[in-house]
């Protein structure tokens, strides 16, 4: 069983940045593709952006793309994801998730139940 820690969340002013990092244990990612998704107070959890570890395709919601880069470090086995110009409504929680789906054509999905492990969370603030 793949077991996922984010970790760099934390306070940061509008138009500043942070790094998410997503760590694996008790597995790899080379079988899945590795999601980032946020929830804010009293809203859905929404997907942000995904990475195939193996091929290192990239996928963006478009509310973030071109201000989050997500990214992996295979030596580490850590998915990281770089925010850029951030603000006041990028605040949330941050977690990481894996699945192995494929339609045929995508690696990645928006549906959170075909992301099998999840992690336990990261909270971004940006304040105004």
């Amino acid at each position: 069983q793949v077991q996922l820690v984010e970790s760099g969340g934390g306070l940061v002013q509008a138009g500043g940045s942070l790094r998410l990092s997503c760590a694996a244990s008790g597995g790899s990612f080379t079988r899945y593709t590795v999601g980032w998704f946020r929830q804010a107070p009293g809203k859905e959890r929404e997907f942000v952006a995904a990475i195939r570890w193996s091929e290192d395709r990239l996928y963006y919601t478009d509310s973030v793309r071109g201000r989050f880069a997500i990214s992996r470090d295979i030596a580490k086995n850590t998915v990281y994801l770089q925010m850029n110009s951030l603000k006041p409504e990028d605040t949330a929680v941050y977690y990481c998730a894996v699945t192995s789906f494929y339609d045929g054509t995508y690696y990645y999905t928006a549906r959170q139940s075909e992301y099998r492990y999840w992690g336990q969370g990261t909270q971004v603030t940006v304040s105004s």
